[in-house]
């Protein structure tokens, strides 16, 4: 009996191990076989229309033709520095409200911010992309327009705005995890030195939990530049390069969202717009090894620090 009962616990676990273990290879295969048909799709631009890499890149000339024959323009500059500036404005909103709510919540007022707070913020997390946009093309376009007094509040101030909005919760919860895991004796330390709160929280407490911040940062750019649906809303679509705050413009997954339905299959625009979804597909692999390289420093430094505390 003892040896039956034996025999079944290690089946089950090896049943487990195995489940897990296929899961975690199918991800694996699934990112490999998405990226390999997007290098496949997206190559076309340059293998058969013969299009290069710089023109792709630096041009802002975009004019590819729908159909089998090519000899369009195929320059994505527009749609890149609009998404550069798009996202680059929303980070540069969304982080200090972000940072100083996530230090709110673990160190200064702990307990509002875990039982009220936090939920707020991350039920932000939760509202669909086109309730932001929907809300920003009907309530911040028309107050740009009035405040600053433009013919249009279609802008990328529009678009900055509600993308900030929509990377607020992620950056704030990822960015409050790190601050929570430094260790209180870090905090304990630099009180009994005569630190103020304040000291603490920025001369201790943010250096310390830095990596995981960083993280959290890059975390949030990575959903605003993939986000197309409440950009499109905002931003007014216009296929030119961007002068200031309130240009109109365009983005990468704007462009892709409103042209590919449309575009025809195996034609010059459809592969542009492949190629377009390809630069996302490497940039958002940028982003992850941003993020593992952040963390590994971290985990670096912490295994170097307890290596020191026992000698």
């Amino acid at each position: 009996m003892k040896e039956n009962k034996t025999y079944g616990m290690f089946s089950k676990e090896y049943f487990w191990r195995g489940l897990m273990t296929a899961c975690g290879l199918f991800v694996i295969i699934l990112t490999i076989v998405i990226g390999a048909f997007l290098v496949y799709k997206g190559s076309d631009t340059f293998l058969v229309y013969g299009h290069s890499l710089g023109e792709f890149l630096g041009s802002a000339e975009w004019n590819p033709v729908d159909n089998m024959e090519g000899g369009g323009a195929v320059g994505a500059l527009i749609f890149i520095v609009g998404s550069l500036c798009t996202c680059g404005l929303a980070l540069l909103i969304s982080t200090p409200f972000s940072l100083g709510s996530a230090i709110f919540m673990t160190e200064i007022s702990p307990k509002f911010g875990e039982k009220f707070y936090r939920p707020v913020v991350e039920i932000f997390a939760g509202i669909p992309s086109v309730v932001y946009g929907w809300v920003g093309l009907t309530v911040l376009v028309p107050a740009i327009k009035t405040v600053f007094d433009r013919q249009v509040g279609h802008s990328i101030l529009a678009a900055g705005l509600v993308l900030a909005l929509m990377i607020f919760p992620t950056i704030t919860t990822v960015s409050a995890d790190a601050i929570r895991s430094v260790s209180d004796d870090c905090r304990k330390a630099a009180y009994g030195l005569g630190s103020t709160r304040w000291q603490t929280i920025y001369r201790i407490v943010i250096p310390a939990a830095a990596p995981g911040i960083i993280s959290g940062i890059i975390l949030g750019l990575a959903r605003a530049f993939g986000e197309a649906l409440a950009v499109a809303m905002v931003i007014g679509q216009t296929t030119a390069l961007p002068t200031s705050i309130f240009s109109t413009t365009k983005t990468l997954t704007t462009e892709i969202a409103a042209q590919m339905g449309n575009a025809m299959e195996g034609g010059e625009m459809k592969s542009a717009l492949w190629t377009m979804a390809l630069l996302l597909f490497l940039v958002s692999l940028l982003f992850i090894w941003l993020i593992h390289f952040c963390t590994g420093r971290q985990l670096a430094k912490e295994k170097k620090d307890s290596k020191g505390g026992k000698k």
